[in-house]
């Protein structure tokens, strides 16, 4: 908030300020539900919908959305974090193999040790190949698909098939540059599967129109002309972007660290009782589904995000507006149906 008011004023624009509550929250879930004909987890989707919906309330009846930026000029973090991973794939393989990766890897003991810790972390990354580390994050990969998904589900899906869409994706982009390729990956993946759904249909949601200038034609052609090192120079982001706009931009929003537009859900999850208990119920009806494992869910509920709300409310957030979703499209369709 404290970097949009420097805008406000160096613009001299008129500023609006708005904090999404937790009641808000539950307010927009069924809107968001309703909103996609696909199940969408995205949190951010419901501050998007706020935006949109108080600009609406001020007379507004189109908006401009940044989108497209950080896929065209380098601006998401994990591209100087998988930058930094590169850097290992440069030492000789004879010392990666047969020195770091026994000494790191193998040595027993090195969990009680800081240093040596961050280093096997490190080097575990960093070996593996992309996108598949672009995906070490991911958390249905990190429990592993068998200990979250129900059996029967499990055996009527390939579990492997959303990696293997990216590495399609990934080895079938024309750039020789890691920058390049993750930009090419994020611009189906993050961009066109998830960002430009998630603000259109919010935008339509709250009736206001949205237009996106930073992927109009001209602006997406002259990012492809750049070369690597003006989107990502070391572990610079947006490094071209901003040496363009710095006698425009303030200079503490061109120092500024990338900031999503995310919730904290996993926190109001535990501290909010009438989202918990909608979380709770939602949960409870998705067992019955056959698609998540039962005592995954319970421990999700009991242990996990007590555990780390931030990490484990995302799972929790996401499978929670699986269930809504099939409650407003599939349950309402199939009594319609039989009545």
């Amino acid at each position: 908030m404290a970097y949009a008011r420097i805008a406000a004023r160096h613009f001299h624009t008129v500023h609006h300020e708005y904090y999404v509550t937790p009641a808000d929250v539950v307010a927009a879930i069924p809107i968001v539900t309703a909103a996609y004909g696909q199940p969408f987890g995205n949190a951010s989707a419901i501050p998007t919908y706020f935006c949109a919906k108080l600009a609406r309330e001020d007379g507004v009846t189109r908006m401009l959305g940044g989108d497209g930026g950080d896929e065209l000029f380098g601006g998401n973090a994990r591209y100087a974090r998988q930058y930094q991973f590169s850097l290992y794939n440069r030492l000789p393989q004879a010392l990666r193999i047969h020195g770091i990766e026994p000494l790191l890897l193998s040595l027993p003991g090195i969990e009680r040790m800081p240093l040596l810790r961050k280093a096997r972390s490190y080097v575990a990354q960093a070996k593996l190949p992309m996108p598949e580390r672009y995906e070490s994050y991911n958390l249905l990969e990190r429990l592993g698909p068998v200990n979250v998904l129900a059996e029967e589900f499990l055996a009527g899906i390939d579990p492997g098939r959303p990696l293997a869409l990216m590495k399609d994706a990934y080895d079938s982009t024309d750039a020789g540059s890691l920058i390049n390729r993750m930009l090419a990956l994020d611009f189906k993946f993050t961009l066109a599967d998830n960002d430009l759904p998630k603000v259109t249909r919010m935008c339509d949601a709250a009736g206001v129109d949205v237009a996106f200038p930073l992927l109009h034609e001209s602006v997406v052609d002259f990012a492809g002309t750049l070369p690597p090192d003006f989107k990502l120079r070391r572990t610079t982001l947006r490094y071209f972007f901003k040496e363009a706009l710095r006698e425009f931009l303030p200079a503490e929003i061109l120092a500024k660290k990338k900031h999503g537009f995310g919730l904290p859900a996993g926190q109001w999850l535990q501290t909010y009782t009438p989202l918990r208990e909608l979380a709770g119920d939602s949960l409870s009806a998705l067992k019955k589904r056959r698609i998540v494992r039962g005592e995954m869910i319970d421990d999700l509920l009991t242990r996990r995000i007590a555990m780390h709300a931030g990490y484990y409310g995302t799972l929790a957030w996401i499978l929670m507006m699986l269930e809504l979703w099939f409650q407003h499209h599939v349950d309402r369709r199939v009594a319609t149906i039989q009545t």
